[in-house]
């Protein structure tokens, strides 16, 4: 099986889209990336020169997929249809719909277990999906059998914690012979011993988890709590994957010293699993507006975004 992460955090974006093959299908998970909003500034040039590299990545490796699957409808994990954004996504419509043409889509419920914006989100996607040439399905609960790879998609699973306003995500696991790969999506943790025994009880291989929101987190004690979680994780998964929210803190390196004091399992961010150095830009903003100053003409672009409202690409 092989495993290749597109964008993610440690890649210089908001994202976890990863493509795998085995020898029976290729298929790519969540295809969506963004950047935000960060200390009041907009995204950096390097930002958005790194988010313009990340989609034409994406944009090739879909090219190969036979199915997509998409867990929720939070734009840094899927991409829209019929919109223009060169603020927040970097996406139009023609390359939108060159993504999705000709491919078989499993995509999150927009009906049951979501909130009312990623409801609303869904079903504008779903509809827009079913006037292009692929075949779209709901993706939850749903298990695949293809020759020697079986996809299982869990239930709903909250978006971080329980009852969570974030709404709900999918799992996916993708198993082929004796090897075992588990996306777990925006978990934002595991937050929860129960979900974490959950997903030792599935005996994956590696696990691709999106870790926790320490960056804006207000309870010293949960934080912990979600920590021992991951080491649990570690001691009974022979590697780990952790990306996502944890690496827009600046202190992300604390907690990944933290999870790695004891045994051999390795955990790593998708940069160092693919052999590369860190490229986490969001987290130190600041400092690059301090060291690589914008140009007069990018400044612009930001104080006017209530004019163009991203419809024009940023000078950079």
């Amino acid at each position: 099986m092989k495993i290749i992460p597109i964008a993610f955090e440690s890649l210089g974006v908001r994202s976890m889209c990863t493509f795998i093959e085995t020898k029976d299908i290729r298929l790519m998970i969540d295809p969506g990336m963004s950047l935000g909003l960060r200390y009041g500034k907009m995204p950096h040039p390097k930002e958005y020169k790194s988010l313009i590299k990340a989609r034409k990545r994406m944009y090739k490796e879909a090219e190969k997929a036979d199915l997509i699957i998409i867990t929720h409808y939070h734009i840094d994990h899927y991409t829209q249809l019929k919109i223009t954004d060169y603020m927040w996504t970097w996406s139009d419509p023609e390359n939108a719909e060159k993504l999705y043409e000709g491919k078989n889509i499993l995509l999150k419920d927009y009906k049951n277990n979501i909130n009312l914006n990623q409801k609303r989100r869904g079903w504008i996607h779903w509809k827009l999906l079913n006037k292009i040439e692929c075949k779209v399905e709901i993706a939850d609960n749903k298990t695949i059998n293809i020759n020697n790879t079986r996809i299982r998609i869990s239930k709903p699973i909250p978006h971080g914690e329980e009852y969570s306003k974030l709404g709900y995500v999918l799992m996916v696991e993708i198993e082929e012979e004796d090897e075992k790969v588990l996306y777990t999506s925006d978990i934002q943790g595991p937050q929860t011993l129960k979900l974490t025994n959950e997903i030792i009880m599935l005996k994956p291989n590696i696990t691709i988890i999106g870790g926790p929101t320490t960056y804006i987190a207000t309870e010293t004690k949960k934080v912990i709590e979600i920590i021992d979680n991951i080491k649990t994780l570690k001691n009974n998964i022979p590697k780990i994957i952790l990306d996502h929210h944890i690496l827009r803190d600046k202190d992300w390196r604390k907690y990944f010293n933290k999870i790695r004091e004891k045994g051999e399992n390795k955990v790593q961010t998708a940069a160092e699993y693919m052999g590369g150095r860190n490229k986490t830009l969001e987290c130190i903003r600041d400092l690059l507006y301090e060291k690589y100053e914008p140009s007069k003409e990018f400044l612009k672009w930001c104080k006017s975004i209530n004019k163009h409202r991203g419809k024009e690409p940023p000078p950079i």
